[in-house]
């Protein structure tokens, strides 16, 4: 388990894993007051975090399934990515994907924040590529016609 410095500006307590299986752990909505998303309206919510991944890590932002299913309440650019030098406040762009409107309540359970690892690459530049039975097939190309 890798520990990851985090500042938290908000009045709730550090996000945390609610099973311990889990993969993301909780964001919270830093709001004065509720707050009501129209239908296809978008926002950047507050949580009040601010995180110093080491090099090779990300965090990714991503919708949680409740909001989503229930609400359509989703975020806009999942998964947002959170790179390791960055080290502003982490804010969430929210969207009411729904025909209605939905209140946003301070301390709401928003997003899903999720630590993975991951590689930089060089590019090889070349003039083929390997085959493979699946080729240039694709958008659907191994599933159902």
């Amino acid at each position: 388990m890798i520990k990851i410095p985090i500042q938290n500006e908000s009045p709730f307590e550090l996000p945390s894993y609610a099973t311990t299986a889990a993969a993301g752990l909780d964001l919270k909505a830093v709001l004065e007051a509720a707050i009501t998303l129209q239908p296809l309206e978008r926002r950047i919510i507050s949580t009040g975090l601010k995180i110093a991944l080491p090099v090779g890590y990300e965090a990714q932002v991503r919708p949680r399934s409740g909001l989503a299913a229930k609400h359509g309440i989703s975020v806009l650019n999942a998964p947002g990515t959170i790179d390791a030098d960055y080290r502003g406040e982490i804010g969430v762009i929210l969207v009411n994907l729904s025909n209605e409107a939905f209140t946003l309540q301070p301390g709401e359970r928003i997003a899903q924040l999720v630590i993975a690892k991951h590689e930089q690459i060089e590019w090889e530049p070349t003039e083929s590529l390997t085959n493979t039975a699946r080729g240039a097939g694709g958008f659907g190309s191994t599933g159902k016609k």
